[in-house]
Parts: C-alpha cells; sequence; structure tokens
C-alpha cells in the first residue's frame, strides 16, 4: 500500500556567499526584505540540499518526490543525476527517483526567482517570494497502483452531475500495473453507491453542496483489486452541485439565485512570506467565514491545495486563476498553457471552483496581437480541459469595455478603483452600467475594488489617499450601495481581505505594503470596514461602534458611527439614552462631547463599547508620517 511521509525536515539552504542554514520547509528567503519596502528584495538562485536513508522498497514498489510549491523555478538533482525541472512557482509537480536512489542519498534543489521572461508572473503589486514554500512530500506507491496524471494531477477524476433528485459521479484514474477498480460512495461512514471506472454511478437523493447553507461533501473511495487483495487504494471529497451565471440575475446555485458577495485572497504573512502552515491557512478561512463573504477570489495564482480543501468544507465559492498579470511576455505564452493546465488538473475535483481566470489587469502594459491570440488559446485550453466551468478576465480599470479582450473569455469582471485612484466612486457603477448595457448576456461582475486604510490613521474630514480608517469606511458604504443596486453582477470581490507585502509600495507611513485589507497583515486587528461588511453579509448578530481607535476628538460634537445587523441600534453616552435608531448595517448618532464620553451601543442584550476624549488640539498620532522617500503606489 502507499506511504506518504512529510519531506519538510533537515534541510540545508545555501545562499550565494553566506553560510549554509540548517532549517525545516516551508521556507522563502524573502520573508523581510521583501516586505520592508524600496522594491529591492533579492531576486537570486538559492539552493536547498538534504540527506535521506533509502525507504524500504518491496518489489517493482516506485519511490516518488513531490513538491507543492517552489517559486519561480527549479532544478532537482538525487545523487547528482538531475530528476526534473519546474517553471511556475505557486503549482504541484513530482518525479520518479526509484532508479537513481541509493542507501544513502543527497537531494539538492536550486531554486530561481530571477527575473526573465519566459515564467508569469514578472510585474505585479505583490512579492514574488522566492524559495520551497510549501510542503515536500516522499511517496512510496505498489507496483499496482493509483498514480500521479499528467501535470502532477490526482489518480481519480471526478465528474458530477444533478440529475432530478439525484447525483450521478462518473469516475476515471490514472492506473499503472494491473487490476479491477471498484468505486464507492460514501455519505458519511455510510455506502450509499457503488460502481466501477468510467461508468455513470447514481446516488438517490443526493444532497448538494449548497454554498454557505450546508457544504455538503460525499466521499468517492476507489479499490485497486489484484490477485483477490487491494494493491491500493485513493480517496477523494466532493461536492454535487448546479451552477450558472445569468447575466441579469447574477450567480445561480443549485437552481436559486445565491449573491456571490466577497473577498480577494493573498497569501503571505509577516516574516514568513508565503511559507504558511496549516494553521495560518485555517485561520484565514475563519476570518472569511466572520465577515459573511460567500465567495473568494484567490489571487493571483494557484494557491495551497489545503485552503482550496477548506473552501469546500466551508462552502465558499472560489474563482481560481493563473498569475498571468500585468504585462504579456510572448516568451511565456507557452508558461501560461503550462500553468493553466497544472491548475485545471490538480483542482478539476473541488466543488467550490466554478471558473477559471485568465488573466489579470494585462492592459496595464501594451497589448499585441498575441496578447489576444494568448487568450484566445488560454480561453479554448479551458474548455477542452473542463467543459463544465467557465473562463473569466480581471479588467485594468480603464480598459475600454469594447476592447477585443473582453469577447475573449465567458464572463468579465473589472477591477474599478474609482474613488481611490480616481476621484468619483459612483464612476464605478456607472462603468459597470455602461458595460452590461452594451453586452447584455455576457455576465458581468466586479473582481477588485478598495481603499487604503491605516488602523492608527485617523481624521474628522476623511477624504481620498489619505489612508484613514474613516475614509476606507466611507469608500465602501459607497461601494456597497453600487453593489447592491445592481442584481446583475455574478459576483463581487473586494480588494482584500488582509493587507499583504508589495515591496514596491510606499503608502500610509509604512513601506512594501498594500494596505487595502479588512484585516491588517498579521491578522490581528479587523479594520473599521471589515465590521462593516458583517453588519450586510453575516447572520451573526453583532455590534460594532467605529472609531474606537480615534479616540481623540476636537470639536463641540462628534459623529458617532455604528454597525450593526440588529435592525435598531440605542445609543447611550455616560449612561445617559442618546436615542434609537433602525435600519440596516450602518447607524449614525452625534452627541456633544464631554471631557470623557463611555459610549454604549446595544440592541436586544448585544452591546459594544467605546470611549472618546475631548481634547484641544488634534492628536498627532493619527497623522501619517512619511516612511523613506514620497508616498507611492507600486511601479506600474
Amino acid at each position: 500500500m502507499r506511504t506518504i511521509k512529510i519531506f519538510n525536515d533537515n534541510w540545508t539552504f545555501i545562499m550565494p556567499g553566506k553560510e549554509p542554514v540548517a532549517l525545516d520547509l516551508p521556507h522563502t528567503w524573502n520573508g523581510t526584505d521583501g516586505q520592508d519596502g524600496g522594491n529591492d528584495y533579492l531576486r537570486t538562485g538559492c539552493k536547498y540540499k538534504k540527506s535521506f536513508s533509502k525507504p524500504e522498497l518491496m518489489a517493482g514498489e516506485v519511490c516518488y518526490i513531490r513538491f507543492d510549491g517552489v517559486n519561480s523555478e527549479c532544478t532537482v538533482t538525487v545523487n547528482g543525476s538531475e530528476i526534473c525541472a519546474h517553471e511556475g512557482g505557486y503549482s504541484s509537480f513530482f518525479a520518479d527517483i526509484t532508479g537513481v536512489l541509493k542507501d544513502d542519498n543527497t537531494i539538492e534543489v536550486s531554486v530561481s526567482n530571477k527575473k526573465n521572461d519566459r515564467v508569469y508572473p514578472q510585474k505585479a503589486d505583490f512579492t514574488f517570494y522566492g524559495g520551497i514554500y510549501r510542503d515536500v512530500q516522499l511517496i512510496v506507491l505498489p507496483e499496482n497502483r493509483f498514480d500521479f496524471g499528467p501535470d502532477a494531477s490526482p489518480p481519480l477524476k471526478l465528474n458530477t452531475t444533478v440529475s432530478g433528485a439525484d447525483g450521478i459521479i462518473t469516475a476515471s484514474a490514472y492506473i499503472k500495473g494491473r487490476g479491477e477498480v471498484k468505486i464507492s460512495v460514501f455519505a458519511g461512514s455510510e455506502k450509499v453507491a457503488e460502481g466501477t471506472l468510467d461508468a455513470p454511478i447514481r446516488i438517490a437523493n443526493v444532497r448538494l453542496w449548497d454554498g454557505r447553507i450546508d457544504p455538503y461533501l460525499y466521499t468517492v473511495k476507489a479499490e485497486l483489486l489484484s490477485g483477490g487483495r487491494i494493491a491500493d487504494e485513493v480517496s477523494v471529497r466532493t461536492g454535487f452541485r448546479t451552477f450558472k451565471m445569468d447575466p441579469q440575475k447574477g450567480f445561480i446555485l443549485n437552481g436559486s439565485p445565491y449573491a456571490l458577495r466577497g473577498v480577494c485572497r493573498h497569501q503571505d504573512r509577516p516574516g514568513i512570506g508565503n511559507a504558511l502552515k496549516e494553521a495560518d491557512h485555517d485561520e484565514d478561512i475563519a476570518l472569511i467565514m466572520e465577515v459573511g463573504a460567500t465567495t473568494v477570489r484567490l489571487a493571483h495564482y494557484q494557491h495551497d491545495q489545503y485552503f482550496y480543501d477548506k473552501c469546500d468544507e466551508a462552502g465558499l465559492v472560489v474563482w481560481a486563476e493563473i498569475p498571468y498579470i500585468s504585462k504579456h511576455m510572448p516568451a511565456a505564452n507557452e508558461n501560461a498553457y503550462s500553468q493553466m493546465k497544472e491548475l485545471i488538473r490538480q483542482n478539476y475535483n473541488h466543488p467550490s471552483i466554478v471558473c477559471w481566470g485568465i488573466s489579470n489587469e494585462i492592459t496595464i502594459s501594451r497589448t499585441s496581437a498575441d496578447t489576444l491570440d494568448c487568450h484566445k488559446k488560454l480561453h479554448e485550453l479551458c474548455h477542452a480541459e473542463d467543459p463544465s466551468r467557465p473562463t473569466v478576465i480581471a479588467c485594468y480599470m480603464p480598459c475600454m469595455i469594447t476592447n477585443r479582450l473582453n469577447r475573449v473569455p465567458d464572463m468579465v469582471s473589472y477591477n474599478l478603483y474609482f474613488g481611490w485612484y480616481f476621484p468619483i466612486t459612483a464612476l464605478a457603477g456607472w462603468k459597470l452600467d455602461n458595460f452590461h448595457r452594451k453586452y447584455p448576456d455576457t455576465p458581468l461582475g466586479l473582481s477588485e475594488y478598495g481603499a487604503e486604510g491605516m488602523p492608527n490613521l485617523h481624521s474628522r474630514f476623511a477624504r481620498r489617499m489619505d489612508n484613514t480608517e474613516e475614509y476606507q469606511c466611507i469608500y465602501h458604504e459607497k461601494m456597497l450601495k453600487i453593489i447592491n443596486d445592481r442584481e446583475y453582477l455574478w459576483g463581487t470581490h473586494l480588494w482584500n481581505m488582509f493587507d499583504f507585502a508589495a515591496d514596491a509600495r510606499n503608502q500610509g507611513g509604512e513601506p512594501g505594503m498594500n494596505h487595502k485589507g479588512l484585516v491588517t497583515f498579521d491578522r490581528k486587528t479587523k479594520k473599521d470596514a471589515f465590521y462593516l461588511y458583517k453588519a450586510f453579509w453575516s447572520s451573526e448578530k453583532f455590534i460594532h461602534i467605529a472609531g474606537k481607535r480615534f479616540s481623540n476628538r476636537t470639536g463641540a460634537r462628534m459623529k458617532v458611527k455604528v454597525y450593526s445587523n440588529c435592525g435598531e441600534v440605542t445609543l447611550s453616552n455616560n449612561g445617559a439614552r442618546i436615542g434609537t435608531k433602525k435600519g440596516a448595517g450602518i447607524y449614525e448618532f452625534e452627541i456633544a462631547l464631554s471631557e470623557k464620553n463611555a459610549i454604549t451601543a446595544e440592541c436586544g442584550g448585544i452591546t459594544d463599547t467605546a470611549v472618546f476624549h475631548k481634547v484641544q488640539k488634534k492628536d498627532p498620532a493619527y497623522k501619517m508620517r512619511k516612511a523613506g522617500g514620497t508616498s507611492k503606489s507600486w511601479e506600474k
């Protein structure tokens, strides 16, 4: 039977000109310099080295080495023999090392995140961390086995459909050796159906995967029977659902409207970059669920397989994409196709994924006929690999709605930052409506929108580009109305759920960061805008007084803003009742400022408190300090 060993411990990291360092994976060499600003993080070649004993192999067994993420290109040798090379920093790959194994072995992985024109991405608003930043596995498989498929696809591929009250599943498999295959479908521990490969298996009265309402998953187990015994077995979880993107009514899940309102996610963290552990992924999922999102755009690359699994479990509808972003590189066309094949083949079985993202903001840089041709080939490739899911692109805000690229995919979404990089937030609705009028049969979404917000920066008179927590809220209040007034949007994805590293940036007094997140980079502080969205998206009853960190106030009076989904809010100051207001989401009160103001907001036994102080002069701590050089966005 198969054995899988996590192969992360006791590596040696070798950087040119430095002493070797002993460490465990996952690891990146840009955990610090990729987050401190200056656009000068180290993009170089390094080496990882490990000694290991030959695993015990029975006759006919094979040994594979599997990498789940090495950024961005690498060559792997075992005992001096090259066993594989890979280009693309976000997908899995593997190699058979059986033939080069000795009793004592040395594996070396040469990794590079150097600039080139062959591998995506090379230009984008995030840090391209170098390293072996996801798990490595040593896998021993029997002679008669379920094997990995092309581009490290899983051994079992599942197609699920819904027919009336029943679910139908057809399984195909990659098999080496001989044997018969038995397929069993389980609901929990109960077997509900069985059959054979490549033949429809019916599950009566199927329980649907229904987003956050009921993200029900079945387990499909395949057994390879050889010589009267089980030679190998694999299991995959899957869900049964129907969906479509209606150009007029938005997203339809299992025959009913299901509003896709959610966030985008980058995967990095302070100090460790993109070298996350499972606990980090779990925390991200928990925060996305708390805010009440129904969808997540996993930008701008293939994410960890563990995170897609968590989305399946949580009922989060996923937009998955490749890092074909910001600049078309003709020499990298084959790499784009390769990364798309890997994305689809490695993630085909996930019921949470509903679309494949072809490109992001590709028109920031100059485009050409080759750009259009590459998009067409990616679109065709997606449908050849997976006819069940539509394709989508994320368009750069100034991109004309008549641009030929918009006619290539099945769906279009726009990254719109009116109200932040450009004035007048309402223009976002104007652009969406213009597209919808021009192309009423094309599903249209909002793939990015956002504004920087720093929890330490505050102003009574917040304005665009001031990076205050107050302006971030004002901006998102306007965007929420724009979104809620447009039923036709197939999905909306706020930029971003979390602050993230972008070493070329210098904004908000903290270089190296994009601060558009609803939650800070360390995941410790939920900004006020987080609670704004929670008030409109979540069913978990709560009350939140905004502006708590803006505790020192000037003037005779102040406005108190409360976010809640309780339906009405009662406010008191220093024990005296100010009033009660009914509404949805946003509640505003005005109070006369005393020297100290102990505010309580309450509804149905749920309360929140805050304390504000009257001061004579503006608190200088709330003003942005320049962090070395001028404030700027990333270099485009």
